[in-house]
């Protein structure tokens, strides 16, 4: 992660005080304090009616040539659920409608620190399935025949979804 040494407001370098109960960046010179926060993101878990999983293989990294769920970041005066969405179109040509909220979980990310990502269940769904933005491939797969998942966010939501609704 690329360390702020500068005030996005006013120019000044940054210091480091004791601010709220932990150690944060401050600007002496216009006293704002930079708050380092997670970057959101937003993915879905869609199951065909043949119960297989919608996986898309990566593009660019992190995890490039790994699989994982549609989605990615959320653009600004973007909500969650319609991030997800969008992305789901974006890099699969389905469009979508969300079930229900299934989960929110936190990953590493080498840029950002870490990325803060809502996953959504989606179960009505339309289109032709084609790979799209920031994917090479995208493929439904049997529960028991899923390939390696390039994020343990991922990961934790597809094991959540299949103890929770296929029992």
């Amino acid at each position: 992660m690329i360390e702020k040494k500068f005030c996005a407001y006013c120019s000044a370098s940054l210091t480091v005080r004791h601010i709220e109960g932990r150690e944060r960046k401050n600007c002496p010179s216009c006293g704002i304090t930079h708050y380092e926060n997670p970057v959101p993101a937003s993915c879905v878990i869609l199951v065909d009616d043949q119960r297989r999983l919608l996986l898309t293989r990566r593009n660019v990294e992190p995890g490039k040539g790994l699989w994982c769920l549609p989605g990615g970041f959320i653009e600004l005066g973007e909500s969650p659920d319609r991030a997800a969405l969008r992305e789901l179109e974006e890099e699969t040509g389905l469009n979508g409608r969300i079930h229900s909220l299934l989960a929110v979980a936190t990953d590493p990310h080498p840029d950002y620190d870490t990325v803060l990502i809502t996953a959504y269940l989606v179960l009505n769904y339309s289109g032709l399935l084609s790979a799209g933005d920031d994917v090479s491939e995208a493929a439904f797969f049997q529960h028991n025949q899923l390939p390696d998942i390039a994020f343990r966010s991922h990961r934790h939501f597809i094991r959540h979804y299949y103890s929770t609704y296929t029992q």
